[in-house]
């Protein structure tokens, strides 16, 4: 059976699409927020050039050489180890990194439909909005089926194929979701006091650089956004045009991921600091206090509703490249059809996905280390489970792949570039990796 190709531009809005999800907007937001603004943004851009991108190019080049699913493409590039234990373990990571990503992504496409038509918008007070979203996540069942529209909409998509499917809905999706993020960004900085914004997320506080949690929290972030560890990039490699440049495709990637989080944050911080709002909110920031924001904006309902269509758009092109890893591993496995693989990987995760989505309901009282079980899965899937896959395939590039097999397979040559991005998989990744671990 032949395998499906990316065309060139085809891949490169899927692999942006993949990384720039809810982790570049509703996440960054919050996090940068949490962790001091500039110094976080300083020190995640760092992550993301000397740890990242390295780890993408890996990946990219593992799945090029290997043309397979995550664990039939380490256990053919490494045949007499155990390597192919790391592509197991992100397939069953991505049923409960899916299960966790689609209650958020529900969340937001029920407050798109909600601004759209105007439910949304019925309190008039601020703190109105905090009373929705707490009686919306804590109903029994609701919470559960806008998860689940969400779920199957990435299954239409993924079950669509490589081009037909995936690069067609990217090739939709990615130029809407710029434009609307770069609309947001010019309204937000437009309005009075937008300056304290740009201070914020700009101007660092040094003091921050001192602080282990703002290191810890960036590193996290990082990972959490490209979506390195779960094989994701690894899997999409394994549909390259072998001509297709590696670095160059990485490059960009990681690019247009960084450029779209700089941007959602100049949509966020100038608008909420110009009303006077703390950015350090956490996760209710996009849900309770922007839509009280946008309310009292000139034409805020609109940018609300475009506001929440783009977090909606950028969860699904998301979702899409987690819904991929396990979804081609089942139809190895198993000897089925793409169709009937990937609705049997959306059902499993649909299910890993019904504990979070009703953890401030039925589920309240259940909580993990003090956690409700939301945040404890996104703790685990940041702090734990996507760290564990980046050393993984660090250590294999690095010291199981071999040198000249490595450095061939990633298009570097015999380079200053190629001997530095192995020294990075050999020791600074994995390094600082472990010391995220041991500081959680």
């Amino acid at each position: 059976m032949v395998r499906e190709q990316w065309t060139r531009s085809g891949f490169l809005l899927a692999g942006i699409g993949s990384a720039a999800g809810l982790g570049n907007i509703w996440r960054f937001s919050y996090v940068a927020g949490e962790n001091g603004g500039a110094a976080f943004l300083i020190i995640y851009l760092f992550a993301v050039i000397f740890i990242g991108l390295p780890l993408v190019i890996a990946e990219l080049a593992i799945g090029s050489k290997g043309r397979g699913d995550a664990v039939a493409t380490l256990r053919h590039e490494a045949p007499t180890g155990h390597w192919y234990f790391a592509g197991g373990l992100s397939v069953i990571g991505a049923f409960f990194i899916l299960g966790f990503y689609s209650v958020i992504a529900g969340w937001a496409l029920k407050y798109f439909i909600g601004a759209a038509d105007g439910s949304l918008w019925a309190p008039q007070q601020l703190n109105a909005y905090t009373s929705y979203f707490e009686a919306f996540i804590a109903k029994p069942f609701e919470p559960l089926g806008w998860q689940l529209l969400m779920i199957a909409l990435t299954t239409a998509v993924v079950a669509g194929g490589i081009r037909h499917g995936i690069e067609a809905a990217n090739r939709l999706l990615m130029p809407l979701l710029c434009l609307i993020v770069i609309g947001l960004a010019a309204y937000s900085l437009s309005l009075d006091g937008a300056e304290k914004g740009l201070d914020f997320l700009f101007s660092p506080d040094w003091s921050a650089f001192t602080r282990p949690a703002v290191y810890i929290a960036a590193i996290g972030q990082a990972f959490f956004s490209l979506g390195i560890g779960m094989a994701i990039f690894l899997t999409y490699g394994s549909y390259l045009n072998p001509k297709q440049s590696i670095k160059k495709s990485a490059s960009i990637i990681v690019l247009g991921d960084s450029l779209l989080a700089i941007t959602a944050g100049l949509a966020i911080f100038p608008a909420v600091f110009a009303f006077g709002i703390d950015p350090a909110q956490g996760p209710e920031l996009a849900f309770i206090t922007l839509p009280g924001l946008f309310a009292q904006l000139p034409g805020g309902r609109i940018i609300g509703t475009l506001f929440f269509g783009l977090l909606a758009g950028a969860a699904l092109t998301s979702m899409f490249s987690i819904l991929e890893v396990p979804s081609a591993y089942l139809a190895r496995r198993l000897s089925c059809s793409r169709r009937k693989a990937t609705a049997l990987a959306a059902g499993l995760s649909f299910i890993a996905g019904i504990p979070p989505a009703l953890g401030f309901g039925v589920f309240e009282q259940v909580t993990i280390g003090g956690q409700n079980l939301l945040d404890s899965y996104d703790d685990g899937v940041s702090h734990l489970l996507l760290p564990t896959g980046g050393i993984l395939i660090a250590l294999f590039t690095g010291w199981g792949w071999g040198k000249s097999r490595a450095i061939e397979a990633a298009g570097l040559g015999n380079s200053k570039l190629g001997s530095f991005w192995l020294f990075s998989l050999k020791y600074i990744g994995p390094v600082v990796i472990l010391t995220v671990f041991i500081a959680v």
